[in-house]
């Protein structure tokens, strides 16, 4: 059964310059225990989506169609007294850049305490032993010591452990990382990814990995979402995606991510950038204009319900 369930989502927003239509039918499931990654260029709605699965999304965003079930709670439908209780228990999120996320002039360890408050029915004298014992979970150094720290104190990876400590302080069923690495250098990528899988296993909890980044999705995620240009146009396992990838815009974002083993003449460009979003008159297969396998019905022809949403996949 699965735990998080997204259908036909179609999601716009209304701007002085036009209606940008963010997301269309997109298709998700996670089940629990699973690490699924959504992968994919700037722009493609891997943050939008997210942001509309907790429903935080800014006024000017409208879902035009589609549904999102969370453990059997109808997200669109619920009230926001509901999604408050949702949000931070069941299902809690990292932020792409926890110096913003984090506020600036509240203590570390009263942060972790608001979130207790909020969320759990931990007594006021136990509160400072849970944010304590929060913080020794994602391994910060001196955790008594750095209850006491101001976010200005703490290097960008101890922010991010931070991140996740309040995130997972409630043990919720779903987490969602939102490129939880960006900004910080490639050793403390890994020591991040590394924790946030590993408590992820010890907890049974699923985990959705937002990032563009599809060598490191290899390295932790049991599935692959690739969304382009607002649309999911490829699912698979990973061992499947990267031994035979069918959705030409697969193939041409695996060609141009670097291996281990590769120099960077052998990497490929995608060609072309991304529709403009505004258009009323984009085409069914919003890759189409970059494709070397577009051909005419693509511009038109709905595009096959189905883990590879193309006309011609290879």
């Amino acid at each position: 059964m699965n735990l998080l369930e997204v259908k036909n989502l179609s999601l716009e927003f209304r701007t002085r310059t036009g209606t940008v239509h963010a997301l269309q039918d997109i298709d998700l499931a996670i089940r629990k225990g699973e690490t699924v990654g959504i992968v994919g260029e700037s722009g493609s709605g891997k943050s939008v989506l997210s942001f509309g699965v907790l429903r935080i999304l800014d006024d000017a965003a409208k879902v035009t169609a589609g549904s999102i079930t969370f453990a059997g709670l109808d997200m669109l439908g619920a009230s926001e007294s509901s999604l408050q209780e949702v949000r931070g228990r069941e299902i809690s999120m990292i932020f792409q850049n926890p110096r913003t996320a984090l506020n600036p002039i509240r203590r570390i360890g009263r942060q972790i305490e608001d979130v207790l408050a909020t969320h759990t029915s931990t007594l006021r004298a136990d509160m400072k032993k849970k944010a304590i014992e929060a913080l020794a979970s994602v391994r910060i150094p001196d955790p008594e010591r750095r209850y006491h720290a101001y976010p200005f104190e703490l290097s960008g990876g101890q922010c991010q452990r931070v991140m996740i400590a309040l995130a997972l302080a409630c043990n919720p069923q779903l987490l969602i990382a939102d490129e939880p690495t960006t900004g910080l250098d490639v050793t403390t990528q890994a020591a991040i990814l590394s924790l946030i899988s590993e408590l992820a296993r010890a907890r049974r909890m699923a985990t959705i990995l937002i990032t563009h980044d599809l060598a490191m999705a290899s390295e932790y995620c049991d599935r692959i979402v690739v969304m382009h240009a607002g649309h999911v146009v490829e699912t698979a396992t990973t061992a499947e995606l990267f031994a035979r990838p069918r959705h030409p815009y697969t193939a041409r974002l695996i060609a141009s991510t670097p291996g281990p083993a590769q120099s960077i003449a052998t990497l490929a460009s995608i060609p072309g950038n991304l529709p403009d979003l505004r258009r009323n008159d984009l085409p069914s297969c919003r890759f189409h204009a970059r494709c070397e396998r577009a051909q005419g019905d693509c511009i038109s022809s709905p595009l096959p319900a189905q883990a590879v949403r193309c006309l011609h996949p290879l």
